[in-house]
């Protein structure tokens, strides 16, 4: 009897990640059972589970697939020679962003991935490292803003590059919930602070 080719099985196994995509932004993570992804998918329970042995696994599967791809546009931008504005970063940053929260992407699963992370020690630790590794790569950009002379020598690189990562899920967070952010919003809030003072100390 043949072996199933790696083709058949990979297959096999976007078609499970399908179904329960479209289960988990129909009903969320926690209302969605494998009897849910089961019946959605078309397979048998044996055939889903041996592939994924829980639900979490899957849920893991598709942050992996997200975070990771998100992880690779955040470095191919930030990681550009010369390196980008800012204000460019952003703006592009966003609007790929835009893309992956569309109707059955995964990036729409991001506010219950980060709820689970909350409370799941598993998950909550692989949530964490990923999303550790993407803050890295903002502290290291504004390394870079700084040795191009385009933010003061003595800017806080760590400080700055946390604070900066923090921008994106607060995009996802507006764009998903409350629907009115758009990219440009963004780069026009970033021109409007940088044309300010009001974030800059007061002399003792």
């Amino acid at each position: 009897m043949p072996r199933v080719s790696e083709e058949h099985l990979e297959r096999r196994r976007a078609q499970i990640l399908d179904a329960a995509r479209a289960c988990f932004i129909r009903k969320g993570f926690h209302e969605t059972s494998m009897q849910d992804i089961f019946a959605e998918s078309g397979l048998s329970a044996g055939a889903v589970y041996r592939y994924f042995k829980s639900k979490t696994e899957i849920i893991e599967a598709l942050a992996s697939g997200t975070i990771g791809s998100l992880a690779v546009y955040v470095a191919a931008v930030l990681e550009e020679d010369p390196v980008p504005t800012l204000d460019d970063a952003v703006g592009r940053l966003t609007e790929q962003i835009v893309t992956m929260v569309g109707p059955g992407e995964n990036l729409r699963l991001a506010p219950q991935a980060w709820a689970l992370a909350m409370y799941d020690e598993q998950f909550g630790t692989y949530v964490r490292d990923r999303m550790t590794a993407v803050r890295t790569l903002w502290i290291a950009y504004v390394g870079r803003l700084r040795d191009a002379g385009m933010v003061p020598p003595d800017t806080d690189c760590t400080a700055a590059g946390k604070a900066l990562f923090a921008m994106l899920p607060g995009f996802v967070l507006q764009y998903l919930l409350v629907g009115d952010v758009t990219p440009d919003d963004f780069r026009r809030g970033l021109r409007s602070l940088a044309a300010s003072t009001t974030l800059t100390p007061n002399p003792a």
